[in-house]
């Protein structure tokens, strides 16, 4: 026989202890009383057994699946005892809570339905007369019973519901954290390569033709073309270190070395001469984020007035003000117009340029904005704040 395993009350363990706490209780109390008002008599020895009968299959420990074959026998076994002596009916209270719990709705209101008729035909018998109040009040006990027990039951289940899913929705979010941690992970790295190594690169080529060029006529040039291309290269051996081992860039660097490195960057600019300034009084320390930002902002910005401004003059000015770094790069150069096809402009076919800039320093809760018009040259303006310890 299968039951299907819709159970109206969950498994617990301080329900299953008091359960057989009552249990024993009650099997004694009843057995006494029979044995003290009747003694062994006719029905004494199958009274017993009955009952020994009900305590071995009550605390049984059967399979899962057995569980609800097991419930039944206890109803059965239960209604025998109740039609034998009145007095083992008050074992109902522990049976319907076995019922309830390991057997389905239309199971556990037949059994239930099943015990009140017995204990009510066993009481009929005692009294010799039919009592509506002895049927009706049980069984209508009963039916109130089950009912209550299938809407906290329905209930409990929708609350489970409402916690796998926000379980499930809640896993979900963290999938699409971390997706999203790894696609920002992921444009960090490449604007990192294409601010850093890309620009390194590009910087060794030209000075490397320059040398080549000025190898014969000017030896002494070329030999210094040669030695800053060895500076770059060394430089960039270094970001793609740093790039692979990903350094949290959680930490301070001095201003002195923030001023070397854009004077290195400036100065490994073949073909262009461009003016450093600084002004204000810069703080012994700068975050590494917001020096690297810097640092590659001037290094973009140098490339794109190399390659495009057809100029050979360039300015650089860092200014250190009330909380806040300014940096503008400019030029005298050919200029254009921003508002022309601006998705080619911000997003050139070779790197992220000028788009990549913006993101960096818009990342660490600056400013960033390009002014330019076409033979007026160009200007980058970028202003970082800085911490209040640090500013």
């Amino acid at each position: 026989m299968t039951v299907t395993a819709d159970r109206l009350l969950p498994r617990a363990a301080s329900l299953e202890l008091w359960l057989h706490v009552s249990v024993l209780a009650l099997l004694l109390a009843s057995t006494v009383r029979y044995l003290t008002a009747h003694g062994l008599g006719d029905l004494g020895a199958p009274i017993l057994l009955t009952a020994a009968a009900f305590l071995v299959v009550w605390f049984a420990r059967l399979p899962g699946r057995w569980t609800p074959a097991r419930a039944i026998l206890v109803v059965v076994l239960f209604i025998a005892l109740a039609l034998l002596a009145p007095s083992f009916s008050w074992l109902a209270a522990p049976v319907a809570f076995l019922v309830m719990r390991d057997l389905s709705l239309g199971w556990a209101t037949g059994s239930l339905t099943l015990m009140v008729v017995a204990v009510s035909a066993s009481w009929t018998r005692v009294r010799g007369d039919l009592d509506p109040t002895v049927l009706v009040g049980p069984l209508c006990l009963t039916v109130l019973t089950v009912v209550c027990y299938r809407t906290l039951a329905a209930e409990a289940r929708a609350r489970q519901m409402l916690l796998d899913e926000l379980r499930d929705a809640q896993a979900d979010l963290v999938a699409v954290e971390r997706r999203a941690g790894a696609l920002a992970e992921r444009a960090r790295l490449s604007r990192d390569l294409h601010d850093s190594v890309a620009q390194h690169l590009t910087s060794i080529n030209l000075l490397l033709q320059a040398a080549e060029q000025d190898w014969v006529p000017r030896p002494a040039s070329a030999r210094a073309h040669v030695a800053q291309a060895a500076v770059s290269s060394r430089d960039s051996l270094a970001d793609v270190r740093r790039v692979v081992s990903d350094l949290a860039p959680d930490g301070v660097e001095p201003s002195a070395h923030l001023r070397r490195l854009l004077d290195e960057v400036v100065a490994a600019q073949p073909g262009l001469r461009v003016d450093l300034a600084e002004h204000g009084t810069a703080p012994r320390a700068v975050p590494t984020e917001v020096a690297q930002a810097l640092v590659h902002t001037v290094r973009g910005a140098l490339a794109n007035v190399r390659d495009h401004a057809a100029t050979d003059r360039a300015f650089v000015t860092l200014t250190w003000d009330d909380g806040q770094v300014l940096l503008d790069v400019g030029d005298h150069g050919r200029g254009f117009d921003p508002r022309a096809r601006p998705e080619r402009r911000l997003v050139p076919r070779r790197g992220h340029g000028i788009h990549g800039m913006q993101e960096r320093i818009t990342r660490l809760g600056g400013h960033f904005t390009v002014e330019s018009a076409p033979g007026d040259g160009t200007a980058v303006a970028v202003s970082l704040p800085l911490p209040q310890e640090i500013a």
